[in-house]
């Protein structure tokens, strides 16, 4: 449609159509999906889930509740249907909520329209400015989202209050022919959910008693956390029943997809100053941090794991080897696995903990969850380590195990330059031959992660002893440790 048009005749001479946002959408959807064209792209892992739902629900014509624990994109699915919209829309020129030329439903359109004809102004509106979005939260009032009446005006004026040019128009009216998201629906009060229902069947309007006849045209989109974890409310049953289609949302199911979400919304490495190498198992191991905190006996479940741990984790990730190298004076390094303690505020400031967590402390907490993906990970690429063994039985780990037991104290300091970092694990020759042996492919800048790895594994697996102290971590035999703490 040509946007130059500028009055009401010029839009008819032009065999312009008027049409409903949910016909706009369900429109729009048809032609992608018939050219086979992403529908919403940028998101990962609801392919064969939540994105065929959520096309059906728009074929439906219907509004819509998304519902999902925090950090699974429910607001990143709303913002997207965006795009399923006319590039441009006409509006009668001065209205507040957007009046489509075709069917005025504000006095001021229908008045101007009635004496100026098809000489009536019209503006151009872009569906960049379609999208109106509000956090639910408990002080929301009604007169926030439909209005309230002026009395000023309304004395003025000499009307009577049920007259529409009275009202001060809130946020709804205003996003008349938009998208309007309410985010944790929730949280809002059961009155001011109340206030909904009108809205969402009738296309009228209640303000202090005073009913108005206003057919809004909007597409709703609500989202919401499961009712059995907000705890500060419930979305009320009539407003339910007037929601077309509620969709489940869930967070990744593999790796692969959480790792390429972690690296689409993240700051880019290559941004920073110091070149920095992240090793493919780095990114596996701080993605596996979040299944484990999904079925973490610490963690409360219902509150879910944000997929913003995993992004701000990398951040930091990234962070503390650039730190290192900048203090150090160096060009580039690489990610070590010691530098996933710097991950620690990341993960403490996103999971809510139970009484036993509470009791531990989030730090511990933290920790135990890095400890708990290098143990999931590590029999993808060593061999596995027994629970349990006979006393004279060999095994791979005999070399490294007996390195310790003759050496004490071996530590690895969280700002040691690249090369005493190389150097410090080159000692233990036991652990490179594992490393090289196990790893056909293994490439050299990731060899020293792997090395390091292995030694954060056997802790784990209660093969040797593990301590933080205040400039990194030191590496000990457990029965050496046993006798050093009798004295």
């Amino acid at each position: 449609m040509n946007i130059d048009i500028s009055t009401l005749g010029e839009l008819k001479k032009a065999g312009y159509t008027s049409k409903s946002i949910k016909e706009e959408l369900r429109d729009n959807l048809i032609l992608k999906l018939q050219k086979g064209e992403e529908t919403f792209s940028g998101i990962h892992g609801y392919e064969n889930t939540v994105v065929p739902e959520l096309e059906r629900a728009i074929l439906s014509k219907h509004n819509i509740n998304l519902l999902g624990l925090r950090g699974q994109g429910k607001t990143r699915l709303a913002r997207l249907m965006l795009n399923l919209l006319d590039e441009y829309i006409p509006v009668v020129k001065g209205s507040e909520i957007n009046d489509d030329p075709f069917n005025p439903i504000s006095l001021l359109a229908k008045d101007a329209i009635s004496t100026q004809g098809d000489d009536t102004e019209i503006t151009w509106l872009h569906r960049s400015d379609r999208f109106f979005e509000k956090l639910a939260t408990p002080d929301v009032t009604v007169s926030d989202l439909i209005g309230d009446i002026d009395p000023i005006k309304a004395a003025n004026m000499k009307l009577s209050y049920a007259d529409e040019r009275v009202l001060h128009f809130g946020m709804i009216p205003r996003a008349n022919r938009c998208i309007f998201v309410i985010n944790e629906l929730p949280d809002l009060q059961a009155r001011i959910q109340v206030s909904l229902f009108n809205i969402l069947e009738e296309g009228d309007i209640q303000i202090r008693g005073f009913k108005l006849r206003m057919p809004l045209d909007l597409q709703f989109i609500f989202t919401a956390n499961p009712e059995d974890y907000t705890n500060r409310g419930s979305i009320v049953t009539p407003l339910k029943d007037r929601i077309g289609s509620q969709i489940l949302t869930h967070y990744p199911e593999d790796i692969e997809v959480a790792r390429t979400i972690t690296e689409q919304e993240s700051s880019k490495k290559e941004d920073r100053i110091i070149k920095v190498h992240v090793p493919d198992i780095a990114m596996d191991l701080l993605e596996q941090i979040g299944f484990e905190a999904r079925e973490s006996e610490f963690i409360d479940h219902k509150s879910g794991i944000s997929a913003r741990m995993s992004i701000t984790a990398y951040e930091n990730l990234l962070s503390t080897a650039e730190r290192r190298s900048l203090l150090n004076g160096e060009k580039e390094t690489s990610v070590r696995f010691s530098d996933m303690a710097g991950m620690i505020p990341s993960i403490t400031g996103k999971v809510e903990l139970v009484y036993e967590g509470e009791q531990e402390g989030a730090e511990y907490v933290a920790y135990r969850l890095i400890g708990e993906a290098a143990k999931t990970l590590f029999p993808k690429y060593f061999p596995k380590i027994e629970k349990l063994q006979k006393e004279d039985e060999a095994t791979a780990y005999d070399g490294i195990l007996n390195w310790f037991f003759e050496e004490s104290n071996f530590e690895l300091l969280d700002e040691s330059t690249n090369a005493d970092y190389e150097g410090n694990l080159d000692k233990i020759k036991p652990l490179d031959e594992l490393v090289r042996n196990s790893l056909a492919e293994l490439k050299a800048e990731d060899a020293n992660f792997f090395k390091e790895f292995v030694l954060w594994s056997l802790v784990e697996f209660d093969k040797l002893s593990k301590k933080r102290y205040t400039d990194g971590f030191t590496f000990n035999d457990k029965y050496n440790e046993y006798i050093s703490g009798l004295n």
